[in-house]
Protein backbone atom coordinates (compact mmCIF):
# COMPACT_ATOMS: atom_id res chain seq x y z
CA UNK A 1 0.00 0.00 0.00
CA UNK A 2 1.46 2.87 -1.08
CA UNK A 3 1.53 6.48 1.21
CA UNK A 4 2.13 9.66 -0.57
CA UNK A 5 5.94 11.09 -0.59
CA UNK A 6 4.21 14.81 1.31
CA UNK A 7 3.17 12.50 4.39
CA UNK A 8 5.36 12.95 7.85
CA UNK A 9 4.25 10.95 10.65
CA UNK A 10 5.67 9.95 13.91
CA UNK A 11 3.18 7.55 15.40
CA UNK A 12 4.63 6.14 19.17
CA UNK A 13 3.69 3.41 20.56
CA UNK A 14 3.71 5.16 24.37
CA UNK A 15 4.45 8.18 25.78
CA UNK A 16 7.17 6.67 28.11
CA UNK A 17 8.95 3.48 28.93
CA UNK A 18 9.62 1.96 32.03
CA UNK A 19 11.75 3.74 33.94
CA UNK A 20 11.62 6.33 31.99
CA UNK A 21 10.29 10.28 32.11
CA UNK A 22 7.34 11.44 29.65
CA UNK A 23 8.66 10.94 25.86
CA UNK A 24 12.18 11.09 26.63
CA UNK A 25 12.63 7.83 24.75
CA UNK A 26 11.73 9.46 21.88
CA UNK A 27 13.02 13.04 22.40
CA UNK A 28 15.41 12.46 20.33
CA UNK A 29 13.26 10.94 17.11
CA UNK A 30 11.17 14.04 17.76
CA UNK A 31 13.91 16.94 17.61
CA UNK A 32 15.19 15.12 14.51
CA UNK A 33 11.00 14.93 13.18
CA UNK A 34 10.48 18.23 13.51
CA UNK A 35 13.80 19.85 12.53
CA UNK A 36 13.86 23.75 11.92
CA UNK A 37 10.00 23.88 13.09
CA UNK A 38 9.45 25.58 16.53
CA UNK A 39 6.37 25.25 18.03
CA UNK A 40 3.37 22.69 16.90
CA UNK A 41 -0.40 21.95 18.13
CA UNK A 42 -1.75 19.61 21.08
CA UNK A 43 -4.77 17.52 20.91
CA UNK A 44 -5.77 16.31 24.12
CA UNK A 45 -9.00 15.09 23.28
CA UNK A 46 -7.98 11.81 24.54
CA UNK A 47 -8.48 12.38 28.20
CA UNK A 48 -11.77 14.38 30.10
CA UNK A 49 -8.75 16.02 32.23
CA UNK A 50 -7.85 18.45 29.22
CA UNK A 51 -6.44 21.56 31.57
CA UNK A 52 -4.08 19.34 33.35
CA UNK A 53 -3.19 16.80 30.46
CA UNK A 54 -2.36 20.47 28.03
CA UNK A 55 -0.31 22.12 30.63
CA UNK A 56 1.85 18.87 31.37
CA UNK A 57 2.34 19.09 27.68
CA UNK A 58 2.95 22.40 27.05
CA UNK A 59 5.62 22.15 29.74
CA UNK A 60 7.31 19.37 28.67
CA UNK A 61 8.06 20.72 24.88
CA UNK A 62 8.87 24.10 26.18
CA UNK A 63 11.88 22.24 28.21
CA UNK A 64 13.22 21.36 24.88
CA UNK A 65 13.00 24.80 22.57
CA UNK A 66 9.50 24.54 21.58
CA UNK A 67 6.23 26.73 21.69
CA UNK A 68 3.24 24.44 22.23
CA UNK A 69 -0.62 25.23 22.36
CA UNK A 70 -3.49 23.29 23.03
CA UNK A 71 -6.29 23.37 20.71
CA UNK A 72 -8.87 22.87 23.12
CA UNK A 73 -8.23 26.50 24.05
CA UNK A 74 -8.71 27.47 20.77
CA UNK A 75 -11.73 29.75 20.01
CA UNK A 76 -11.85 28.17 16.54
CA UNK A 77 -10.53 24.64 16.56
CA UNK A 78 -9.92 24.22 12.83
CA UNK A 79 -8.41 27.62 12.24
CA UNK A 80 -6.08 26.28 14.84
CA UNK A 81 -5.22 23.41 12.84
CA UNK A 82 -5.11 25.40 9.44
CA UNK A 83 -2.11 27.66 10.83
CA UNK A 84 -0.47 24.98 12.95
CA UNK A 85 3.20 24.43 12.44
CA UNK A 86 2.92 20.76 13.19
CA UNK A 87 0.38 18.81 14.97
CA UNK A 88 0.60 15.92 18.27
CA UNK A 89 -2.73 14.07 19.25
CA UNK A 90 -1.68 12.72 22.91
CA UNK A 91 -2.87 9.28 24.33
CA UNK A 92 -5.88 8.29 26.43
CA UNK A 93 -9.27 6.75 25.27
CA UNK A 94 -9.24 6.37 21.46
CA UNK A 95 -12.68 6.14 21.41
CA UNK A 96 -13.08 9.46 23.18
CA UNK A 97 -10.63 10.97 20.61
CA UNK A 98 -12.61 9.94 17.73
CA UNK A 99 -15.89 11.49 18.85
CA UNK A 100 -14.41 14.69 19.62
CA UNK A 101 -12.51 15.26 16.40
CA UNK A 102 -15.65 13.98 14.64
CA UNK A 103 -18.08 16.33 16.69
CA UNK A 104 -15.77 19.18 15.94
CA UNK A 105 -15.26 18.75 12.02
CA UNK A 106 -11.81 18.14 12.49
CA UNK A 107 -10.82 14.91 10.88
CA UNK A 108 -10.67 15.89 7.76
CA UNK A 109 -9.49 19.04 8.33
CA UNK A 110 -6.48 17.75 9.87
CA UNK A 111 -6.13 15.24 7.24
CA UNK A 112 -5.93 18.15 4.63
CA UNK A 113 -3.20 19.48 6.36
CA UNK A 114 -0.93 16.29 6.65
CA UNK A 115 -1.92 15.45 3.11
CA UNK A 116 -0.59 18.74 2.20
CA UNK A 117 3.03 18.33 4.17
CA UNK A 118 2.17 19.28 7.60
CA UNK A 119 4.23 16.89 10.20
CA UNK A 120 2.03 14.53 12.59
CA UNK A 121 3.08 13.14 15.55
CA UNK A 122 0.52 10.74 17.81
CA UNK A 123 1.09 8.94 20.27
CA UNK A 124 -1.15 5.28 21.56
CA UNK A 125 -4.49 6.87 20.72
CA UNK A 126 -2.97 9.91 18.71
CA UNK A 127 -1.52 7.04 16.68
CA UNK A 128 -4.77 4.86 16.47
CA UNK A 129 -6.77 7.65 14.92
CA UNK A 130 -3.98 8.53 12.39
CA UNK A 131 -5.01 4.85 10.98
CA UNK A 132 -7.72 3.70 8.30
CA UNK A 133 -9.99 2.80 11.77
CA UNK A 134 -9.84 2.27 15.25
CA UNK A 135 -10.93 -1.40 14.95
CA UNK A 136 -7.66 -2.92 16.49
CA UNK A 137 -7.20 -0.14 19.60
CA UNK A 138 -7.17 -1.83 23.27
CA UNK A 139 -9.20 0.55 24.36
CA UNK A 140 -13.13 0.28 26.02
CA UNK A 141 -15.53 2.16 23.95
CA UNK A 142 -16.69 4.16 26.76
CA UNK A 143 -18.16 6.93 24.03
CA UNK A 144 -19.59 6.02 20.37
CA UNK A 145 -18.07 8.43 17.69
CA UNK A 146 -20.13 8.61 15.00
CA UNK A 147 -17.72 5.69 12.88
CA UNK A 148 -14.67 3.25 13.33
CA UNK A 149 -13.35 5.49 10.59
CA UNK A 150 -10.50 7.50 11.19
CA UNK A 151 -7.52 9.74 9.20
CA UNK A 152 -6.53 7.16 6.97
CA UNK A 153 -3.16 8.60 6.99
CA UNK A 154 -1.13 5.93 7.63
CA UNK A 155 -2.24 2.25 5.27
CA UNK A 156 -1.90 0.35 7.92
CA UNK A 157 -3.27 -0.55 11.47
CA UNK A 158 -1.89 -0.12 14.88
CA UNK A 159 -2.21 -1.79 18.13
CA UNK A 160 -0.52 -0.06 20.72
CA UNK A 161 1.24 -1.03 24.22
CA UNK A 162 1.18 -4.40 22.39
CA UNK A 163 2.74 -7.44 25.08
CA UNK A 164 2.82 -11.05 24.14
CA UNK A 165 1.19 -13.50 25.98
CA UNK A 166 3.14 -14.75 29.26
CA UNK A 167 3.86 -18.38 28.33
CA UNK A 168 3.36 -19.41 32.22
CA UNK A 169 -0.31 -17.53 32.01
CA UNK A 170 -3.18 -19.55 33.81
CA UNK A 171 -5.76 -16.71 32.56
CA UNK A 172 -8.33 -18.12 30.45
CA UNK A 173 -9.42 -15.19 28.44
CA UNK A 174 -8.27 -14.20 25.06
CA UNK A 175 -4.57 -12.74 24.60
CA UNK A 176 -3.69 -10.00 22.33
CA UNK A 177 -3.00 -12.55 19.51
CA UNK A 178 -5.76 -13.95 19.32
CA UNK A 179 -7.99 -11.03 19.62
CA UNK A 180 -5.76 -9.65 16.38
CA UNK A 181 -6.18 -12.64 14.80
CA UNK A 182 -9.91 -12.37 15.01
CA UNK A 183 -9.61 -8.84 13.75
CA UNK A 184 -8.27 -10.73 10.47
CA UNK A 185 -11.23 -13.17 10.17
CA UNK A 186 -12.73 -10.35 9.12
CA UNK A 187 -10.59 -7.82 7.66
CA UNK A 188 -7.43 -7.82 5.20
CA UNK A 189 -5.59 -4.97 6.44
CA UNK A 190 -2.41 -5.82 8.27
CA UNK A 191 -1.56 -4.70 11.70
CA UNK A 192 1.60 -3.57 13.28
CA UNK A 193 1.82 -4.38 16.84
CA UNK A 194 3.99 -1.72 18.95
CA UNK A 195 5.46 -2.91 21.84
CA UNK A 196 6.14 0.27 24.68
CA UNK A 197 9.06 1.95 23.31
CA UNK A 198 8.58 1.22 19.56
CA UNK A 199 7.89 4.06 17.16
CA UNK A 200 7.57 4.59 13.39
CA UNK A 201 8.72 7.68 11.54
CA UNK A 202 7.19 7.82 7.69
CA UNK A 203 9.18 10.00 5.60
CA UNK A 204 8.52 10.34 1.47
CA UNK A 205 6.79 6.97 1.63
CA UNK A 206 8.81 4.78 3.58
CA UNK A 207 7.51 3.46 6.97
CA UNK A 208 11.00 3.36 9.20
CA UNK A 209 10.50 1.33 12.58
CA UNK A 210 12.67 2.83 15.47
CA UNK A 211 12.65 3.01 19.23
CA UNK A 212 14.00 0.53 21.51
CA UNK A 213 12.41 -2.24 20.88
CA UNK A 214 10.18 -4.16 18.07
CA UNK A 215 6.62 -5.11 16.89
CA UNK A 216 4.91 -7.64 15.57
CA UNK A 217 3.40 -8.10 12.50
CA UNK A 218 -0.40 -9.69 11.80
CA UNK A 219 -1.21 -10.53 8.27
CA UNK A 220 -4.13 -13.22 6.98
CA UNK A 221 -2.84 -16.34 6.15
CA UNK A 222 0.35 -15.67 7.74
CA UNK A 223 1.75 -16.10 11.60
CA UNK A 224 2.38 -13.41 13.24
CA UNK A 225 6.32 -12.20 13.35
CA UNK A 226 8.43 -9.80 14.91
CA UNK A 227 10.68 -7.72 13.76
CA UNK A 228 13.05 -5.23 14.92
CA UNK A 229 14.71 -1.48 14.63
CA UNK A 230 16.08 -0.34 12.59
CA UNK A 231 13.65 -1.63 9.51
CA UNK A 232 11.50 -0.91 6.92
CA UNK A 233 8.16 -2.15 6.79
CA UNK A 234 6.39 -2.91 3.27
CA UNK A 235 3.36 -5.10 3.74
Amino acid sequence: MSIPGQIRLLLLGSSAVYGGGYLAHAEEEIRDFLGSIRSLLFVPYALSGRDAYAERVVEHFAELGFACSSIHRAVDPGGAVDTAEAIYLGGGNTFRLLKTLHELGLVERIRRRVLAGMPYMGVSAGGNVACPTIRTTNDMPIVQPPTFDAMALFPYQLNQHYVEPPSDSTHMGETRDERLLQYLEDNERPVIALREGAMLRVEQGVIHLKGLVGARIFRRGVSPYDIQPPATISL
